[in-house]
């Protein structure tokens, strides 16, 4: 069923967004990478054929692979020049507000055939759809995973009004561009975040309160656990200030203050100690 997406705009061009689109171009889908800055859509564009061309070095795919998956990827600053996408996944900041701006006018620029997708992975699907006035029943999940090559699931979710072709056509592409999808319930953070950033945030209280050191901490959990990343670790790799935005959507959706960030947590996103992607979080990097 979803050999009717022959094309597939990404709204947001940072880790996530560039990722998803590196996916569906090398499953054979164009792809049109959409970002406001100029800046971010250079970055992503040095991603592709950075990535691209490690995948030739280690023999995964072959040049006129690559040559083909770049030649599907086209690079816009205006959604309106997406507009024949039939396929549309939003992958901006974890914030609602900006999720529910970019939804109206994702309903307002795409055919009434187009999905409506966000990689949210924390805030309601119902309350993004919300936006979208009549295009409800379009709007779904598709909650994939950092680093979006790499990782193979996807966290499908039904929003209330969501239908169930909108999910099935939802499960079908996942699965041609290689991932596996799992269905979960519209709740906040869904079951991935639910369940890993109490985890993370308890680590950040396990570090504030002197219970053993960063890297400590994450060799416990990687040795006695077998975890392949420490919590800490992983939340550098995922960013700082996003755990601390999804612990925030978990805290205000269910009113329960183990999901209220740790002192410790905000300090460090308060200095723009954020992780990888500044050089700087728990570890240096």
């Amino acid at each position: 069923m979803s050999q009717d997406v022959s094309s597939l705009a990404v709204i947001g061009a940072g880790t996530m967004g560039s990722g998803i689109t590196l996916v569906a171009a090398t499953s054979g889908i164009d792809a049109i990478q959409i970002d406001v800055s100029s800046d971010q859509l250079d970055r992503a564009k040095s991603y592709h054929a950075k990535v691209l061309a490690r995948n030739v070095e280690k023999g995964r795919m072959t040049e006129s692979d690559r040559d083909a998956a770049l030649a599907r990827i086209s690079y816009v600053d205006d959604m309106a020049k997406a507009a024949s996408a039939d396929w549309a996944v939003e992958a901006a900041t974890e914030n609602p507000e900006v999720k529910e701006k970019i939804f109206a006018s994702m309903a307002s620029t795409f055919s009434a055939d187009t999905v409506l997708a966000t990689n949210t992975s924390s805030i309601s699907i119902t309350r993004i759809a919300t936006a979208t006035g009549n295009a409800a029943d379009r709007v779904v999940g598709m909650h994939f995973f950092n680093p979006v090559p790499v990782m193979k699931l996807v966290e499908v979710i039904k929003g209330l009004a969501t239908s169930d072709q909108t999910v099935e056509r939802t499960i079908a592409l996942a699965e041609r561009m290689g991932k596996t999808p799992i269905l979960a319930n519209d709740r906040a953070g869904f079951v991935s975040n639910r369940v890993l950033m109490p985890m993370i945030n308890e680590a950040f209280f396990a570090w504030m309160e002197g219970v053993a050191e960063p890297a400590a901490i994450d060799d416990i959990m990687t040795l006695g656990c077998n975890f392949p990343m420490g919590p800490l670790r992983l939340a550098d790799f995922i960013g700082l200030d996003v755990c601390h935005d999804i612990m925030m959507v978990l805290y205000r959706e269910l009113g329960d203050q183990k999901f209220f960030p740790c002192p410790l947590l905000r300090q460090l996103v308060t200095a723009g100690r954020l992780g990888d992607k500044t050089g700087h979080g728990v570890f240096e990097h």
